[in-house]
């Protein structure tokens, strides 16, 4: 290529030069041009500005690409006789300036991608502690208590950064609907326990009532039955009465005989009365006491379930003002703890001033150093804490 051709810019690219230019490995001085032009300057992804000139140098090496391409497809469309040639250097020469162009951006590209996916991070941790709230069934007391102290359990501290205020908003609502939740959930369950209770107890005046049913149609039953064996042996007594008379003339001892044989009868017949109803007392005084045993023993259950509601309602009180206490000294800790980082990186950035101004610098030009370094402005240098 000739001193011409070196000398000739982007910008000047024209239809009367272009054959000296579109021919074989003619475009690469332009490529390396470019090239050395967004090679020789590294900008700062630290700040805006500098991620705004990467995107600039990028823009830059597109519009060149575009300022050599489209002369050059103009030239070829008129040198019909040779499109090989031109399209074969164009299309390397487009490749490479692809490829330099996203080799420039790719800096910037990566920093985007990264930025991103620490976003969607923070994003997605915010959405796991909404998400908290969301249940398919109704679930119970012990399992929203659960959430609460695993919720409680998850810190809200530095490494949340620019979504550490929204992350400890939605911690705290989310915190307050479960409490609400919490609340809600322990009275139905209470309330549930009362109409146990409430219907163990009904069932319980039901059996007695039922016992007391019983034993007083099995004392009815037995009245009846002394009443009407007791008729039973008065008539069979009459009727063997009648056989004695009947038989009067017999000799009279033997009519004495069966008159003492009826009277040992008759005699057998109270006393056997008397038991039956002895009995029936006794099956009485049994349904009674089922009926005061099964009231004491609803009265002991309905005590014990009182006894159990008021230790509920006492866990509850405790294990709220455990968290209370336990927020109170996790945001004690997390202000000592950022006390603490603090001071110590005031006494790094201390021992860096000193030995920059031990090694000759004036302490003002070793104060800006420092706080450039601090604030990570100075590229590939750090203070390490």
């Amino acid at each position: 290529m000739s001193a011409n051709q070196l000398a000739v810019t982007i910008d000047d690219i024209s239809e009367a030069n272009a054959p000296a230019i579109y021919v074989k490995d003619g475009l690469k001085p332009f490529l390396q041009a470019v090239k050395e032009e967004v090679s020789s300057q590294v900008p700062d992804l630290t700040t805006a500005k500098g991620r705004a000139r990467i995107a600039s140098l990028a823009k830059k090496v597109s519009d060149s690409k575009v300022a050599v391409e489209k002369p050059g497809r103009d030239y070829l469309r008129r040198l019909k006789e040779m499109p090989k040639v031109v399209e074969v250097e164009l299309k390397e020469f487009v490749d490479a300036m692809n490829a330099l162009r996203d080799e420039t951006r790719k800096p910037l590209t990566d920093w985007e991608a990264a930025e991103q996916a620490r976003k969607d991070k923070h994003v997605d941790g915010i959405q796991a502690i909404k998400d908290m709230t969301v249940f398919e069934a109704t679930p119970a007391a012990a399992h929203v208590a659960k959430l609460i102290a695993d919720l409680q359990a998850v810190e809200i501290n530095d490494a949340w950064e620019e979504f550490l205020p929204e992350a400890a908003q939605v911690k705290d609502e989310t915190l307050a609907k479960l409490r609400n939740l919490l609340a809600e959930r322990a009275q139905h369950e209470a309330e549930q326990a009362e109409l146990v209770r409430l219907r163990a107890e009904t069932e319980a005046q039901a059996k007695r009532d039922r016992d007391a049913e019983i034993a007083r149609v099995a004392a009815e039953q037995a009245r009846l039955h002394a009443e009407q064996q007791a008729q039973a042996e008065r008539d069979a007594a009459a009727r063997r009465e009648q056989e004695l008379l009947d038989q009067a003339a017999a000799t009279q001892r033997a009519a004495a005989q069966a008159a003492l044989d009826a009277e040992a009868v008759a005699e057998r017949q109270r006393l056997q009365l008397e038991l039956q109803a002895e009995q029936a007392r006794t099956a009485a005084a049994q349904a009674e006491a089922s009926r005061v045993a099964a009231e004491q023993r609803a009265e002991q259950e309905r005590i014990a379930a009182i006894k159990r509601q008021e230790e509920a309602v006492e866990q509850a009180r405790i294990a709220e003002q455990a968290r209370a206490d336990a927020a109170a000294d996790e945001i004690l800790r997390q202000a000592e703890a950022r006390e603490a980082d603090l001071e110590h990186k005031k006494s790094i950035n201390r021992a860096a001033l000193e030995a920059f101004i031990a090694g000759g610098m004036p302490e003002a030009c070793a104060r800006q150093a420092v706080t450039l370094i601090a604030q990570r402005k100075i590229p590939a240098i750090t203070i390490s804490y």
